[in-house]
């Protein structure tokens, strides 16, 4: 009798997966039989697989033992929601049932993971070779909606290419939403063509701190870059072939400097020489917020315009944290600006220009979400949360009805440290080891049921401070994301029952896949020479995160 197959190495877990005796080979005589509403995974399916393997792997109806086929399940067949996935493999077909086309992608991406390490390169390695997916049954759903990664690309541009390859790592990985992080005072990244400086002038600095704020050093040499209107379009084209949606994030009031050194007019001109501001070359927060004047409101309304053209997302994030309030107190058009409104105060001014955005967006179908500084004020009833101070602010929202994304910086912060070390490069927040990530819970045991139902899911944060290239996003990113990718998808028992020794084993395998996408990790037993950066000041934050 044959043996029965080990399919447990894959990841994120699935829901059930059981290993059967043979399985089906792929060869000259396989091919894809798509039903209605795969035809977009088959595609997907032929680039890669027939990149890896050398294999044509055409459309058609195959006999016994040629066919992989796709479909998506009738909507009173299987229960398995939009997401959720069947994959069969034995000696006759390979066949992935999806209660929605993303069900499906999903599903075709465990097919990869059966396949092995070398399923994830662009060209056969061994030619020749037999492709055996083994036999299995997976069932497989998601436990949240969102499954996110943010990327920052304002502190340091990552180019076209860098986000395509990162949308089909969160792909790989079964995470559906990219939060793109545009704008800040450290560059404008997104072409508005109603208000050209914003590239013109705002993509770039003149040099860049070297490590944390506290850092001598400095990189003597401009940095910029930004995406043209046709580069997002291929971008939000990309991510949604792989059922990831793009929602990008335009910082409003503060971590506006760049836009002000663009547009000067839209600063506090009262209280500062606004015309004497550059794209800001640090880290931090800069005191330089927007003016809350009716121009400011008529310009950034410009600039959504055009955003909701980009992008058909349901959510536009827009910021709203960290707006520094020393400029509104000493400005005269401030101060009367509060009166007028009756607001009450800066924090009160705050929430009445993200209440504007609010309505606005609202009016146009799409939904507002912000960091958990937006609370400050009220909401309107439809606008989400991202709740990075701890937990406290989600569990705030969800309490008083708001939707939530869950992303406190103590847990899911990737920039975080992932070790003491001293051979860590620019060391910064706490220690959150692979295993601390793996055991992050998004939903807090103090909400109930029906307050739980508002966690939309979770997402984990990439801030490129001292990132400064694709290497380091990598090194800071992985193998964290993987664990990560598992919370927001796997049906996980309590963090303390987690069992992460056999999550360390199926990670064996999983490296061998990240090396061959080429994806720059930290190894288990610690940095490379060429990851290390000794001698760049970082802020470590000593003791175990809190976890509030």
């Amino acid at each position: 009798m044959a043996d029965v197959t080990d399919v447990t190495g894959l990841i994120p877990a699935p829901l059930r997966s059981v290993g059967n005796a043979g399985g089906f080979v792929l060869d000259e005589t396989t091919v894809i039989d798509a039903g209605p509403g795969t035809e977009a995974t088959a595609r997907w399916l032929r680039g890669v697989l027939g990149a890896a393997t050398g294999l044509a792997l055409p459309p058609g109806a195959g006999a016994a033992g040629e066919t992989v086929r796709l479909r998506v399940l009738p909507e009173d067949a299987g229960h398995l929601g939009p997401e959720g996935y069947k994959l069969y493999a034995d000696g006759d077909a390979v066949a992935i049932h999806g209660g929605g086309p993303a069900g499906v992608f999903w599903g075709a991406q465990t097919l990869r993971q059966l396949l092995g390490p070398d399923a994830f390169r662009r060209a056969p390695v061994t030619p020749g070779r037999q492709w055996l997916v083994p036999g299995t049954f997976v069932e497989d759903t998601p436990r949240f909606r969102w499954r996110g990664l943010m990327l920052d690309v304002s502190r340091h541009f990552t180019p076209k290419e860098g986000v395509l390859r990162y949308l089909d790592l969160m792909a790989a990985h079964k995470l559906n939403v990219f939060h793109f992080h545009l704008t800040d005072d450290q560059g404008w990244r997104v072409e508005i063509k109603r208000y050209p400086k914003l590239t013109e002038i705002g993509s770039w600095r003149a040099r860049t701190k070297f490590g944390h704020g506290a850092s001598p050093l400095w990189e003597e040499k401009p940095h910029g870059g930004f995406y043209t209107q046709d580069d997002i379009r291929e971008i939000v084209a990309y991510a949604a072939e792989r059922h990831i949606s793009v929602v990008p994030e335009i910082d409003v009031p503060g971590h506006s400097q760049a836009a002000i050194a663009a547009y000067p007019e839209l600063g506090n001109t009262d209280v500062i020489d606004t015309t004497s501001l550059s794209v800001w070359d640090n880290w931090g927060i800069s005191h330089n917020v927007l003016a809350p004047t009716d121009n400011t409101l008529r310009f950034y309304e410009g600039v959504f315009e055009e955003v909701l053209d980009l992008f058909p997302a349901e959510f536009i994030h827009i910021g709203g944290d960290e707006c520094a309030k020393e400029q509104w107190r000493e400005s005269p058009t401030a101060q009367a600006r509060i009166g007028e409104l009756g607001v009450g105060d800066e924090d009160g001014l705050q929430s009445w220009f993200v209440g504007h955005f609010d309505k606005w967006l609202t009016a146009r179908g799409r939904r507002l979400i912000g960091w958990d500084e937006i609370l400050e004020g009220g909401l309107a009833p439809g606008a989400a949360v991202s709740s990075w101070r701890g937990y406290a602010g989600g569990i705030t929202a969800a309490r008083a009805g708001h939707d939530v994304v869950m992303c406190p910086q103590e847990q899911v912060y990737l920039d975080h440290r992932q070790h003491g070390g001293a051979d860590e490069p620019v060391p910064i927040g706490y220690v959150r080891t692979l295993e601390d990530v793996f055991r992050f819970e998004p939903v807090p045991a103090e909400l109930g049921p029906e307050e739980a139902r508002h966690v939309l899911g979770t997402q984990a944060n990439l801030w490129t401070e001292v990132m400064e290239d694709a290497g380091r996003v990598d090194y800071q990113a992985f193998p964290r994301l993987v664990a990560f990718a598992e919370v927001a998808w796997s049906a996980l028992p309590a963090p303390a029952e987690r069992d992460f020794a056999d999550f360390e084993r199926r990670m064996t395998a999983h490296y061998g896949r990240l090396d061959a996408l080429g994806v720059g990790y930290r190894p288990p037993a610690g940095p490379h020479p060429w990851q290390q950066r000794p001698g760049v000041l970082g802020r470590p934050i000593e003791g175990a995160p809190p976890n509030v």
